[in-house]
Formats: structure tokens, sequence, C-alpha cells
């Protein structure tokens, strides 16, 4: 067990994002394409987090053409550069999954203030 503590402790990042279901954030993903990399901006509401310590994870979804969007981060990963909350959500669910059935303005999250 200290074996895979010492492995975990290893990769986690020191200053973890707080990220709380029904945030909007902006993650900002680092992207490899062939030599070059660049930054890629994903915007949406947190739908879901999972798990804790070194496998924690949280999901984000968005509209994209009129079409929903959801990836999934590992909180802990070294491709994500940095989490901006663009606005704090209030929410009385843990997982938001029913607003993948909602469309327009039903799909909302009120804002906390």
């Amino acid at each position: 067990m200290d074996l895979l503590q010492q492995f975990s402790e290893k990769y986690m990042k020191d200053e973890v994002p707080s990220v709380r279901v029904g945030d909007t954030v902006r993650v900002h993903i680092r992207v490899k394409e062939g030599s070059r990399e660049r930054i890629q901006v994903f915007e949406g509401t947190v739908i879901a987090k999972k798990h804790g310590g070194m496998e924690e994870s949280f999901t984000v979804r968005r509209i994209s053409y009129g079409v929903g969007v959801e990836k999934v981060f590992p909180l802990h990963a070294p491709t994500i550069e940095k989490v901006e909350t663009v606005r704090k959500g209030k929410v009385r669910r843990a997982k938001l999954y029913y607003l993948r059935d909602r469309v327009g303005k039903a799909a909302k999250v009120k804002e906390d203030l």
C-alpha cells in the first residue's frame, strides 16, 4: 500500500483547482499535434465528479453546433494546463445527468450569488 501511495503522490498536482458540480468552467488542455503543441479551451457545465485522490475526474458538458458534447477530465492529468471557473452554479444534486434531456433555457443552471 505504501508503494502505491508513493507512486500516486509523485503525480498528484500541488494546487488542485476547485471544481464543483453546477459550475461553468473553462478547461485549458495542452494538445500535441505532431511536433507542435497548443492550448485548446473547452468551456461548459460540470455535471459530475467521480472518485477521489489520484483518480479523481470531472465531466464537463456543452452544446456545440446543436449537439451535446461531454468530456471527462482527470483532475491530476499533466495535459490540463488550468481550470478557470466562469460562474458558480446553485444545484442540489451531485450528478446533473438530467440536463442531457433538456434543451435551451431549461438546460441552464441557476447562478449562486
